[in-house]
């Protein structure tokens, strides 16, 4: 689970990508989810165009994408979606540490 901080981090990192993949009228296909798959396995950090002609709730789209590809969603903004799964080998991004919490 990300924190906001961790989401934050992920987000400006997001900012400056270019969308790789786009959810047309097909919807959420087996193509899209190894699109997907393969995007996090070579960036970690993905950004995702859901068309409005996909027919899907993009938030909905966002969830069960994350949970296909098990990855995690950083940011939903519009119809553009920010996907997060870390690299299990050679992660690239390093995210903030949560806080500790005092007990």
């Amino acid at each position: 689970m990300l924190t906001g901080k961790q989401r934050r981090h992920l987000r400006a990192l997001g900012h400056k990508l270019e969308v790789i993949v786009h959810v047309g009228k097909g919807g959420l296909d087996d193509g899209v989810v190894a699109a997907v798959n393969q995007a996090l396995e070579d960036h970690e950090l993905v950004k995702l165009k859901i068309g409005e002609a996909a027919g899907v709730d993009r938030h909905e789209a966002a969830e069960a994408l994350a949970a296909k590809t098990k990855s995690q969603v950083a940011q939903v903004l519009g119809y553009t979606v920010l996907l997060y799964r870390r690299h299990p080998q050679k992660p690239i991004i390093v995210l903030p540490k949560p806080a500790k919490i005092d007990a």
